[in-house]
């Protein structure tokens, strides 16, 4: 009798034991997962930024010797120009008189309006109207 009531004993415990796994995998636990939606469509419009500003050329350049490998100018006023090339209406005169200058430039471009100088050294120089004393072609 002993045997039967611990065998029954065990087969209550199991009973009891085998309920709470049952309900740890029932099925009333249900994980739901909504999508997100999509975001709504919108034009991106890229505006590029503006160029930076070109600085504008002085008006007047007055200088003792410019060497450079470009010098451009509406009019050149010079004693002695060397250069590999030159375009523009030349004109040779002894008459050239170069005001106030000072100072040796020394730049892969020189530009201005009007240049005044003792002496241009470059590869090309172009202007409207060169006055020049002495026109040495490299």
């Amino acid at each position: 009798m002993i045997k039967r009531r611990t065998l029954l004993t065990v087969v209550a415990g199991l009973a009891a034991l085998s309920l709470p796994l049952g309900w740890a995998w029932a099925d009333h636990v249900r994980i739901e997962v909504n999508p997100q939606p999509p975001p709504a469509s919108s034009t991106t419009v890229i505006v590029p930024a503006p160029a930076p500003a070109v600085p504008a050329p002085p008006q007047v350049l007055n200088a003792d010797q410019i060497k450079a490998h470009l010098v451009r100018a509406d009019t050149i006023y010079a004693n002695r120009i060397q250069a590999d090339e030159v375009r523009g209406q030349i004109h040779q005169t002894r008459d050239v008189r170069i005001g106030d200058t000072r100072g040796e430039i020394k730049a892969p471009e020189v530009a201005a309006s009007v240049i005044y100088a003792d002496e241009i050294t470059a590869n090309s120089v172009v202007a409207q109207n060169v006055y020049v004393r002495d026109l040495r072609r490299r």
